[in-house]
């Protein structure tokens, strides 16, 4: 039986987390596991440049709780890396390792920041979709994964959990080819469920303790949700913060793909649950385009042309407030599809090639791009 494992952690009071950490960690032998010499990486949620107070990457408390637990072990090469949105430069994670708090983490104990922009690609047969990725070199070389992701939900996958941080694995402007790629949920994200089996984390930790609801992964809103969860499965993980959630697995892709290949259970009672037992969360908010589905009680011989109908018209698509939009050019240096220019200081959208996978949205670092529903669709 899988397990589970939680801890209640209403702040992220360091001695709090450094405890829960250990039990976590604990709990799933680490200590057994980890040799003498090895190479560990550690892969938060980073994103973009924000500071941990805004709930969109990965608390700064969790990545000093696992790096103490590794040197407890005797384990003394620990680097923290991410790839996260936009240009994968020194310069550009130096901002976002400082904003993050990743930086000041690494100081004061000692761990490695990544500065290594390089990749390797990395194969892997057995994958369904893609086998082969580029893959980012602190992962690549690592001997132990360390995934730690945070509770977020998407607007194009649903949830960011253990399965879509390691997205994050993947260098820098490459992943908007992947967005180009694959542009459907379904292939994008049996495209995740690929790379997660090629770069196989150790273990997987998840930042719940203040989570984001909505349109995320960067411009939801706040949730006070009060609890790390952790487990060896990133997929078993994901299936219970699906639950956890208010959500049935075939509603997030992810879990949906990994059930097919039979990589995570497909009912809750084959998990294990240890330690704090959470109530499930039946009002947590959900990106708008999750509402749109309507397709799958379509009879068969009309689902290809209703589904190509609510692809154009009916889902979300991103909006650009004007007013707020700084002309930055980060939504333009994000889009797979090329439909963004800049003009007169203002970002611009050509509808006619928008693939609505929302990198936009994402990678806004003023929150000036809204999802918007179709009017048939809005309350």
């Amino acid at each position: 039986m899988s397990v589970i494992s939680i801890t209640e952690n209403k702040t992220y009071c360091q001695e709090e987390i450094n405890e829960s950490i250990k039990i976590h960690l604990d709990r799933f032998s680490l200590t057994e596991k980890l040799k003498p010499g090895m190479r560990v990486t550690i892969k938060p949620n980073l994103l973009m440049k924000r500071k941990p107070e805004e709930f969109t990457t990965t608390h700064p408390s969790l990545i000093e709780g696992v790096i103490l637990y590794l040197q407890s072990a005797g384990i003394t090469d620990i680097t923290v890396a991410d790839s996260p949105g936009g240009l994968y430069t020194p310069s550009a994670l130096k901002g976002i390792y400082e904003a993050s708090g990743m930086a000041a983490v690494c100081e004061k104990t000692g761990a490695k920041l990544n500065f290594d922009t390089g990749f390797q690609n990395v194969v892997n047969e057995q994958a369904q979709l893609v086998k082969s990725f580029p893959i980012i070199n602190p992962v690549a070389q690592a001997d132990f994964l360390i995934d730690v992701c945070k509770l977020k939900s998407h607007g194009m996958t649903g949830l960011s959990g253990g399965v879509k941080n390691l997205f994050g694995c993947i260098p820098g402007l490459t992943k908007p080819e992947f967005h180009w790629r694959f542009p459907q949920k379904e292939l994008f994200c049996q495209m995740l469920v690929d790379l997660c089996q090629t770069v196989h984390p150790d273990v997987v930790l998840t930042d719940a303790v203040v989570s984001m609801e909505g349109d995320g992964p960067s411009g939801g809103t706040k949730r006070e949700t009060g609890m790390i969860l952790a487990s060896d499965s990133p997929y078993d993980l994901d299936y219970y913060l699906t639950w956890l959630i208010g959500l049935e697995a075939e509603q997030i892709l992810t879990v949906k793909a990994a059930m097919a290949e039979q990589l995570c259970v497909d009912r809750l009672e084959k998990l294990e649950l240890v330690g704090f037992v959470p109530e499930r969360i039946t009002d947590f908010k959900l990106p708008k385009d999750m509402s749109v589905d309507f397709v799958s009680h379509v009879p068969g011989i009309f689902k290809k042309p209703v589904k190509a109908i609510t692809q154009r018209f009916l889902t979300s698509k991103p909006v650009i407030r004007r007013k707020d939009c700084v002309g930055c050019g980060k939504c333009a240096e994000s889009c797979p599809a090329k439909t963004i220019q800049i003009k007169n200081r203002k970002a611009e959208i050509d509808y006619s090639n928008c693939i609505r996978c929302f990198c936009c949205h994402e990678m806004c670092p003023v929150k000036a791009i809204d999802m918007k529903r179709s009017r048939l669709f809005r309350k």
